[in-house]
């Protein structure tokens, strides 16, 4: 069984797939804009940057997510019992105590990030520590442990930044073919025109394929870091009534956008009916059967 302590290896070279996966798909498709717009040094620019942003979602997409949230680091001073709380799972962890931010929103929800045990961060919504009894609380804390432990956050975060610069690449193009582009197809024949449709067609599918990037990883962690939590608190039911909590309540976080959602506990976005094949999180249902399904002693 895929536990803590046998998932880190395994996220770790998973995450330096997926950024050379993401390095060749920016080169394609730079190359494909830079013809079809009849300028190389798109396809330079977007080799160059899409190296920066890649290595820079690996060193900075921790601060990146946290600004894009508006969260705010809290200490011990400060939040003594949530503190307490991440310092005795961490002790049972085995793990460095990571920094702990608070998000000023009523809605509950959580999530980690950092790119690895001694750089995690947890963050929690105002709206969790208000309405969670501490059992409950506990146990969101300890699947968020469990997501640092097993490394799951490199992944996600580093996801956040790319499946981002995708977006923003495609929608300059858009903009550019529809508003500002200089058309010399019929100069450079039918391979410009083919080019050009090519283009179009890309700057339409990639970010439906980043988010397909996103969606692939975020669901399955979500189960294994659910049961991580459930054998580091060893009370299963604290998360599974968590999770009942969370779902329940029908307040949106405002702080999260579609960039950051699979990185929270629960879906932040209420209320919005989707398939299951684009949930950025497995139904809540299947995991709290899951959860009250565990035998621990």
């Amino acid at each position: 069984m895929a536990t803590l302590y046998n998932q880190s290896d395994r996220n770790t070279r998973l995450t330096w797939v997926y950024i050379t996966g993401f390095l060749v798909f920016v080169i394609g498709v730079g190359y494909v804009f830079a013809n079809a717009m009849g300028n190389s040094a798109i396809l330079y620019g977007a080799v160059i940057f899409s190296v920066i942003m890649s290595f820079g979602s690996y060193w900075w997409s921790d601060k990146i997510v946290l600004s894009m949230s508006g969260a705010k680091e809290v200490t011990h001073d400060n939040a003594r019992e949530l503190y307490h709380l991440v310092e005795n799972l961490c002790i049972t962890a085995g793990l460095p105590v990571p920094k702990i931010y608070i998000i000023e929103d009523s809605a509950p929800n959580a999530f980690a990030t950092g790119r690895d045990p001694e750089h995690g961060v947890i963050c929690v919504t105002s709206g969790l520590l208000d309405k969670l009894e501490k059992v409950e609380l506990e146990g969101v804390l300890a699947h968020e442990l469990s997501h640092i432990g097993n490394r799951d956050i490199l992944l996600s975060t580093v996801i956040v930044v790319l499946v981002g610069f995708i977006t923003l690449l495609a929608d300059w193009f858009r903009h550019w073919a529809f508003f500002g582009g200089k058309s010399d197809d019929r100069d450079r024949g039918q391979l410009g025109v083919i080019l050009m449709i090519a283009a179009i067609v890309l700057s339409v599918l990639a970010p439906i394929a980043g988010m397909l990037m996103q969606l692939a990883i975020s669901r399955k962690r979500e189960f294994l870091a659910d049961a991580d939590g459930a054998l580091l608190t060893r009370y299963p039911e604290g998360l599974a009534r968590a999770l009942e909590k969370i779902s329940q309540d029908q307040e949106p976080l405002e702080a999260a956008n579609r960039a950051t959602a699979h990185l929270y506990i629960a879906n932040p976005f209420k209320g919005k009916k989707v398939s299951k094949l684009f949930m950025t999180h497995p139904p809540i249902e299947e995991r709290i059967v899951a959860l009250r399904g565990m035998n621990i002693k």
